[in-house]
């Protein structure tokens, strides 16, 4: 009996193609919306928290504003920081702009970071080719320079910059390596930066102290107490102005990050699972006008014996037939935009089982609830009324 309905939900699919693709329209629209949301949502996601994570969970990032009195902080005083008990390193920041000329060519407004060697130690996948800053190079304030990849490609296309020389802010400075190109979508992008030992950009870009650096941390599970140390040793040195710097875990940022993109997710899921309803709406029409129609074979199956179970559970597969192949087309379509897209902006691309399941699981609940209640009216149709309209 079952296999009996089934063939003749799909026969009664098939005699009427047109309206049958009308009818999975809707659905196809917001299974595909839910698809390319969502997966666009978590490859921006994934590739945002890549860049979180590749800053460091296990870093703190200080920023020091200063008073009337004490702007920024000296060699020393950086250096008693960095003996604090769990910082395994700490890497100042000198930040300034500059045009940077090799030869005859030159390029505008050019991202000038004055680093350590310890930026380099904890992410080696910075550097692309040559050498990083070393302690010589702090020590002795060499003016060796490391250049991002929009750099390379403008002042040096075909040519290896290394061991060659480029003037910074009128400075003249030795390559002594590139940068790895940076995602463009990512939070930070390195492509227009040169970066020189801290200590050099201290003298060339006419700065007096350290206002930001970065503590890298041995035990990120010891990251709330130093930050109390770190904020300790900081309110002396700025004789007790609380107001004079800040402390930020990077830690309570990826947490807060991520739990900002998960509520966004489902935010973006819901609005799209309303063009879901739609379309549930739409099979529900369809049946109901599917139910008029057939009034006349509904009558003669019932006079034949039909029981009102099998006729209401012939009308709830064809809407479910309905929906599921609507959601599968939808997945597919959704699947395709949402990897057009992440192509386009740079974002990582993957379905998650779980957003197929709920697709696909959710379409066919949709044929479920929005086929019962036409299926219902089917079933309850008096068999000598519906034998009249012959």
């Amino acid at each position: 009996m079952l296999f009996e309905s089934i063939k003749m939900s799909w026969e009664n699919i098939i005699s009427n193609k047109l309206r049958s693709i009308l009818t999975m329209l809707g659905i196809v629209i917001g299974v595909a919306s839910i698809i390319a949301l969502i997966t666009i949502v978590q490859g921006a996601t994934n590739s945002i928290n890549q860049q979180i994570t590749d800053l460091g969970a296990n870093k703190i990032m200080v920023s020091t504003m200063g008073t009337t009195i004490k702007q920024g902080l000296t060699d020393d005083e950086i250096s008693q920081i960095s003996e604090l008990e769990n910082i395994s390193g700490l890497s100042p920041t000198i930040s300034g702009s500059s045009a940077v000329v090799y030869k005859k060519d030159a390029m505008e407004d050019v991202s000038v970071q004055g680093k350590n060697e310890v930026y380099f130690n904890v992410d080696s996948s910075l550097l692309k080719s040559g050498r990083p800053i070393n302690r010589l190079d702090i020590e002795s304030k060499n003016q060796v320079a490391i250049i991002g990849n929009n750099i390379v490609k403008e002042l040096f296309y075909g040519i290896n910059p290394i061991g060659k020389e480029l003037i910074v802010n009128g400075t003249t400075y030795k390559i002594i390596g590139t940068l790895t190109p940076s995602n463009e979508f990512g939070l930070e992008s390195n492509n227009d930066t040169v970066i020189i030992p801290y200590t050099t950009a201290l003298r060339s870009l006419g700065v007096k102290n350290v206002s930001s650096f970065d503590v890298y941390l041995e035990d990120v599970n010891l990251a709330d107490q130093t930050v109390k140390d770190i904020k300790g040793a900081l309110y002396q040195v700025f004789n007790q102005n609380e107001d004079a710097y800040t402390v930020f875990n990077m830690g309570d940022m990826i947490e807060s990050f991520q739990t900002v993109m998960s509520m966004m997710s489902m935010l973006l899921g819901g609005i799209a699972a309303i063009s879901l309803v739609v379309g549930g709406i739409g099979i529900m029409n369809m049946m109901l006008v599917s139910v008029t129609e057939r009034t006349t074979e509904i009558g003669l199956r019932k006079a034949l014996g039909a029981t009102p179970n099998s006729i209401q559970i012939q009308f709830i597969i064809e809407s479910i037939f309905l929906s599921i192949f609507g959601g599968i087309i939808g997945l597919l379509l959704g699947a395709l935009i949402a990897y057009i897209t992440s192509t386009i902006i740079g974002t990582s691309f993957s379905i998650s089982t779980g957003t197929i399941i709920l697709a696909v699981g959710f379409s066919a609940a949709v044929g479920i609830i929005f086929g019962y209640a036409p299926a219902r009216k089917a079933s309850k149709l008096n068999p000598i009324d519906a034998l009249r309209s012959l």
